[in-house]
């Protein structure tokens, strides 16, 4: 019922949202130790004294309880990006973008098994649904909020931008046209009629993926015995990529 613009639930509501929260703190601890993979409804419905079938009153399939867990972590890890660029907010375009970077690591270091859950092996079987989208653009677009704000601001240092690059070709042209169309919906109010060019977005396209590859490499091992300290090559290469979309940056924040 209504009490003026109050949701007031049910005790039977209550009671279910709080089984369905159990669940998936259980899921969470198998995905945790166990991995994506090792997932079972079964193994769940044990940790929890449950009954297998009482499970699925709450979570139809497997699949469904993996898909909470991935906008769950998805929502998480978005949650500490906007953070990390809301706080950064007085300070240059470039240690903006470090800061977001700091904190998508950050999290991933924390939560290694999660982070594989998004961008690691995708899980054999599994197809994420639409439900999906949204809360997984939370970190490109707190990237591509920082972009476009400088770019608003007229913050971009259009000697570096693109200096020395090819010219975006025409499939490439084609690829930006999406994201510029995506970020058309998602941040209408940081667009400008005269851009960002598709050279600005090709940069800001290429340093998100930098960012989410280079993650990977440190957590997979692929970056072992070459990189000691993961947080230092991060910040220079989140940097970098800041640099070649013309953002401002000034002195690098300490490692650990």
């Amino acid at each position: 019922m209504l009490v003026g613009m109050t949701v007031i639930r049910t005790a039977r509501e209550r009671a279910r949202a709080e089984v369905r929260r159990e669940i998936l703190d259980a899921a969470r601890r198998q995905l945790t130790a166990e991995g994506a993979e090792a997932l079972s409804l079964r193994a769940v419905a044990r940790e929890l004294g449950m009954v297998s079938s009482a499970l699925y009153r709450y979570f139809a399939s497997r699949d469904e309880l993996l898909t909470a867990l991935i906008i769950e972590a998805y929502d998480e890890l978005g949650e500490r990006a906007e953070r990390a660029a809301a706080a950064t907010a007085d300070q240059p375009a470039g240690l903006r973008w470090v800061a977001v970077a700091r904190a998508v690591r950050a999290w991933a270091v924390d939560h290694p098994r999660r982070y594989a859950l998004l961008y690691g092996t995708p899980v054999v079987g599994y197809a994420a649904p639409q439900s999906t989208v949204v809360p997984g653009t939370r970190v490109q677009i707190a990237l591509a909020g920082i972009v476009l704000t400088a770019h608003r601001s007229g913050a971009i240092d259009a000697g570096r931008l693109g200096a020395g690059e090819p010219p975006v070709g025409s499939a490439v042209a084609a690829d930006l046209a999406r994201l510029r169309a995506a970020l058309a919906q998602a941040a209408p109010d940081l667009l400008t009629a005269a851009g960002p060019s598709d050279v600005l977005l090709r940069a800001t396209l290429l340093g998100w993926t930098q960012l989410f590859g280079l993650i990977g490499f440190e957590l997979f091992g692929q970056l072992r015995g070459l990189v000691e300290d993961g947080e230092a090559f991060l910040v220079e290469s989140a940097a970098t990529m800041a640099a070649r979309a013309g953002l401002q940056t000034g002195p690098l924040p300490p490692g650990r």
